[in-house]
């Protein structure tokens, strides 16, 4: 019996353990006092001064964090941050916490509590990041496609900037957290398209583990840096999501050296492809809705071989999103390749269709199926395979020397074979 990250807990699946390779994560304990590593960290930074010798009770501070669809401890790492920056001068009513929303919906109040706890909520100023408000954003240039480098103004005006969240291997930008947290997280619209435009996407560097050389990702680092420094708060987390690594100081330096630190334990090599690999989302957050799901499906894509299957479980609770940018693409095309040339076209561009982008071409060499809350019709629109019983979709396409792969907690554990090193 398999469990499989999935939603608020774990999904069962009976399979026979002949010829299924399960892989994940090198464990990481959690730290024994995560708090007072955190504030060990701000004290100790990397190559950048104690954060506290910044702080003076005028000075504005902005502090960006993740929205609903990730799993950084907020709810920890904030308070303790806040009470931290208090206890080093700050007046609470020079400090905004800026969800760092991207291009995703705005988190309603109960979902900041959710994230923030209640008390943070209540006695700090909390604004949604709005990458579509003209009023919102500041330019400092342009991206390298020609689109408005636009940054949420909140983070440009402030005296100090502290950019918290958590690194993990990323589908397209090499990792998640560091200079990530700014651009997308608080970026306007247009030069996010303008990052993730077709190019980019399909370039080889884009990919899980690479950062340098990774074109999406040295032109998010271009861009957060223009505004001026910004302090960093990143964490790593294990599967329980406890904190086994607080990273903090300079937005790079601080960022590389919790890159090393993840990719010791969550990239895995395998020898050879497999027929079929299983995955999931991480449960939830990550796997709230199919938008998000495309990262589990990338990182299946890495091991499966050439028309090979992936079977994605993933609860989606808010659906594909409803009449989402993402859903709206995927039902003006027929099917993945009808897909791919559309977004060739010159003056073609659209919110969300990096990941439309990404699952079209893992479709192209694979079958996806699917197992979400989600009705079957819903499924089809989305040109994936329903699959309402794993273990009985397995068995459909086995046979004796069928090799499968199983990567229970998703993203979380990149696999890659000699051809997908990253």
């Amino acid at each position: 019996m398999l469990s499989l990250a999935y939603g608020h807990g774990f999904l069962e699946v009976d399979l026979p353990i002949e010829n299924v390779t399960i892989i994940e994560p090198s464990h990481q304990p959690g730290l024994p006092d995560e708090k007072a590593s955190l504030i060990a960290a701000l004290n100790a930074p990397i190559a950048a001064g104690a954060l506290s010798a910044d702080i003076t009770p005028e000075k504005t501070i902005c502090v960006v964090h993740t929205d609903i669809t990730r799993a950084t401890p907020n709810d920890r790492v904030i308070p303790w941050l806040l009470e931290y920056l208090e206890a080093s001068g700050a007046k609470r009513e020079n400090i905004t916490l800026l969800n760092g929303l991207g291009t995703h919906r705005p988190n309603t109040r109960e979902e900041l509590e959710e994230m923030l706890t209640p008390q943070v909520v209540a006695n700090y100023r909390c604004l949604n990041h709005e990458p579509e408000n003209d009023d919102a954003l500041v330019q400092f240039g342009s991206t390298r496609s020609g689109a408005p480098a636009l940054l949420n103004r909140h983070l440009v005006e402030a005296d100090i900037r502290i950019i918290t969240g958590f690194i993990e291997p990323h589908f397209f930008a090499g990792f998640s957290g560091g200079p990530k947290g700014i651009m997308p997280g608080v970026a306007g619209l247009q030069t996010v398209i303008g990052n993730h435009g077709e190019a980019n996407i399909g370039s080889a560097n884009a990919t899980f583990g690479i950062t340098q050389g990774n074109p999406i990702w040295d032109e998010m680092a271009d861009i957060a840096q223009r505004p001026g420094p910004s302090f960093l708060l990143n964490v790593a987390l294990n599967e329980q999501r406890q904190i086994t690594g607080i990273f903090a100081g300079d937005l790079l330096k601080a960022h590389a050296a919790g890159c090393l630190f993840v990719k010791a334990s969550a990239m895995q090599q395998v020898d050879t492809p497999f027929d079929i690999v299983i995955t999931t989302n991480s449960g939830y957050p990550l796997d709230m809705n199919l938008y998000q799901a495309v990262k589990g499906m990338r990182a299946a894509d890495r091991i499966v071989k050439d028309g090979g299957i992936i079977i994605m479980a993933a609860e989606c609770a808010e659906g594909v999103p409803t009449n989402s940018p993402f859903e709206r693409l995927l039902h003006s095309v027929a099917n993945g390749s009808e897909l791919l040339l559309k977004l060739k076209e010159t003056d073609f561009h659209w919110p969300e269709q990096w990941q439309a982008q990404i699952q079209a071409l893992i479709q192209s060499r694979a079958q996806i199926h699917l197992h979400s809350s989600l009705p079957e019709d819903i499924v089809r629109r989305a040109h994936l395979i329903p699959c309402p019983d794993i273990a009985a979709t397995v068995r459909a396409h086995s046979h004796a020397h069928t090799r499968i792969a199983v990567l229970p907690q998703g993203p979380l554990t990149v696999p890659y074979t000699a051809w997908t090193v990253g």
